[in-house]
């Protein structure tokens, strides 16, 4: 199973990965956001939606995610833009998008304001 892990993560954190990734540390699947603000702002409702209709299933159109989910597709074509732009889908050569994973964890900690 493919398992990607959402988290917040600094700049500091993400370079300490990659570096531990190139010293052959094995580092798992992960897509970063720099605070909490851009992870819900990436990843609203609709868009969870459509995350949700495509984890585990092989690339699809635009048109047939929308079918999948019974949203429109101009409104879908947005959403679908929105997370290839975050670096959350991926684009075939044919145009297809995917989501490679068949799993996804969000792992952040929520604490008391300085």
């Amino acid at each position: 199973m493919r398992e990607v892990i959402l988290s917040l993560a600094s700049r500091d954190d993400v370079t300490g990965r990659a570096l531990a990734a190139f010293s052959g540390e094995e580092q798992g699947h992960r897509i970063s956001f720099a605070s909490p603000e851009l992870l819900w702002q990436t990843l609203t409702a609709k868009r969870w939606e459509l995350l949700q209709a495509m984890i585990g299933q092989e690339p699809m159109s635009i048109r047939e995610t929308a079918r999948r989910i019974g949203r429109d597709v101009k409104a879908v074509h947005g959403d679908v833009h929105a997370l290839l732009d975050a670096g959350v889908l991926g684009r075939q050569d044919d145009g297809r998008i995917h989501f490679p994973y068949d799993a996804v964890r969000v792992d952040f900690m929520l604490t008391k304001a300085a």
